[in-house]
């Protein structure tokens, strides 16, 4: 999809083909439609996801920490945009592109001057110190995994003298991370992590919206509020240390092919698991049980484009995954206070 941005002819035309072939065979089972992996490549716009599962969240348990699309270099442009924003420095500054190796470089920028390292297109969003503690929640089907990993040390809040830090994220978060930038201070405790009543809360409000089986979520939790901020969405992420991953899989499209036998007629892609749903309290109305012929389904059938480039189980728990049933819902936008 990346080259076929770019004009690749030949990537261009195997996705013609894929879209060809899936239109031909409607009954074929999609675990990821192309249009949805599309949206999570992009950083801005997969935000603006985090924010309409905000606006469900009536228990106001998570957050989307600011931040502003940039397409330009020009400092003092940025600087209207940061303060309009209320974004606060330090910044990180991700690419928009959030595919391919180069999708984790980033920046930890201090200071205005600091700006001056930003090449768009980018995306710039306020650092929330979090005692260097990232949480990774890998989805598949109705199941995930929680895996702690290391992550940035706290900063000083505000403008400071430091250098601009240029980081390769997946480097820093590995499990065997040893980087003076993941260490902590004296005093940092561990935050704890997710629980799993907001895990299935942003897990199913995610496949509700874009229809997926495979992906990831990366959250911190703030040192000041204790309040889960919600950093990225990846698609078909590693799954490193996803216990059993191959089998949980294979559970899951045996799954879809048992809800395919009942219902034939069935298009695309995660339409109803099997088993009864859960009702969670917290849920407006809208994330009851719906008809196949839901937003998640219109949009695996939706055919792709190339666009202009921009102007579970925690690891202490038993050897039971957790389960979350699928409810469908329409989101909308909205932002994060």
């Amino acid at each position: 999809m990346r080259d076929a941005d770019q004009n690749d002819t030949q990537s261009r035309q195997l996705i013609q083909k894929f879209q060809d072939y899936v239109e031909a065979h409607p009954q074929t089972i999609l675990l990821d439609p192309l249009p949805a992996m599309r949206r999570l490549s992009d950083r801005f716009q997969s935000y603006k996801l985090i924010q309409e599962l905000q606006s469900l969240d009536q228990g106001h348990q998570f957050c989307n920490p600011p931040y502003l699309e940039l397409a330009t270099g020009n400092q003092s442009e940025i600087l209207h945009l940061i303060k309009e924003q209320n974004l606060t420095f330090p910044l990180i500054c991700k690419t928009r592109v959030a595919q391919g190796s180069s999708s984790h470089d980033m920046a930890l920028i201090f200071n205005e001057d600091g700006l001056r390292d930003v090449t768009p297109p980018c995306v710039l969003q306020s650092f929330i110190n979090h005692n260097a503690v990232l949480y990774k929640i890998f989805v598949v089907g109705q199941s995930y995994f929680v895996a702690k990993r290391p992550s940035l040390k706290n900063f000083a809040v505000g403008q400071s003298e430091q250098k601009t830090i240029f980081f390769n994220s997946h480097e820093v978060s590995k499990p065997e991370s040893c980087s003076h930038l993941t260490e902590r201070e004296e005093g940092d405790s561990l935050p704890s992590g997710p629980s799993d009543k907001i895990i299935q809360f942003i897990s199913r409000g995610i496949q509700a919206a874009l229809g997926m089986s495979l992906f990831g979520v990366d959250v911190i939790v703030d040192n000041k509020t204790g309040k889960l901020a919600l950093i990225d969405i990846n698609a078909f992420p590693g799954y490193e240390g996803f216990p059993e991953f191959f089998s949980t899989l294979l559970n899951h499209v045996e799954a879809l092919l048992r809800e395919r036998e009942r219902d034939p007629q069935g298009r695309g892609l995660v339409a109803k698991q099997q088993g009864p749903h859960r009702r969670c309290p917290d849920l407006p109305e809208a994330w009851s049980p719906a008809p196949v012929s839901n937003c998640a389904n219109s949009l695996a059938r939706e055919v792709w484009a190339p666009e202009e480039h921009p102007t579970g189980r925690r690891a202490s728990d038993s050897s039971c995954f957790r389960d979350f049933a699928l409810p469908q819902a329409a989101l909308c936008q909205s932002n994060c206070e």
